[in-house]
């Protein structure tokens, strides 16, 4: 990166570290830096840290494939979840705003994803196989497709189902209704809504 015009190199690394998170560009990511280091070191020092234990600590679960700081998540590990449902989510914030509705008690699988032919990613990218596996050796007898109303979002869910009816299994496949708004994230999405999806699933 150029130096031409900049305050400093150590700076200009922060602003393009922060450029790298969701929805930032430059402008948004040099106020961040700015405000951190003007008006609130130590918040930017807690963080460091904090960002440096998630890295060194958080690894996935073995069995759903969420972040985790052990081998198995806590709702994985939980016996008083119900083990008979299976919700397929895209990443570990969508089960995070499903776990908030307080209406889901089942089991979760995170696919870190969804299929996208443009971006190369299909159903071994995502690791649908590992999900194939979870199902078969489970007392699965629901999964709830709970991916976005987006072209990508939809083709998981199509991939997804067909995976399970060609492998034979005697489960009931169901997706959120359509009380989440076409192309919103889920993570985006009001506990509300996302809680009436799930009742009103099909």
């Amino acid at each position: 990166m150029s130096n031409t015009g900049s305050v400093s190199p150590v700076i200009d690394e922060l602003i393009e570290s922060l450029k790298s998170l969701p929805g930032l560009g430059p402008r948004s990511a040099a106020r961040i830096a700015n405000h951190l280091l003007v008006n609130d070191r130590a918040a930017a020092l807690r963080l460091a840290q904090a960002l440096d234990d998630a890295c060194r600590k958080i690894g996935r679960c073995e069995y759903c494939n969420t972040l985790s700081e052990s081998s198995v998540c806590p709702i994985c590990a939980d016996a008083e979840r119900d083990h008979e449902q299976l919700c397929i989510v895209e990443s570990p914030a969508d089960q995070r705003v499903i776990e908030e509705t307080m209406t889901y008690h089942g089991l979760y699988f995170v696919l870190m994803g969804l299929i996208s032919p443009i971006q190369g990613i299909g159903g071994t990218q995502l690791g649908l196989e590992k999900l194939m596996t979870r199902i078969e050796a489970s007392e699965i007898k629901e999964v709830m497709i709970a991916t976005p109303y987006t072209p990508e979002g939809d083709a998981t869910a199509h991939f997804i189902a067909q995976a399970i009816k060609a492998r034979g299994f005697d489960i009931h496949v169901t997706r959120l209704a359509r009380g989440v708004p076409a192309g919103v994230e889920l993570e985006y999405t009001d506990a509300n809504t996302i809680a009436n999806a799930i009742f009103a699933r099909r």
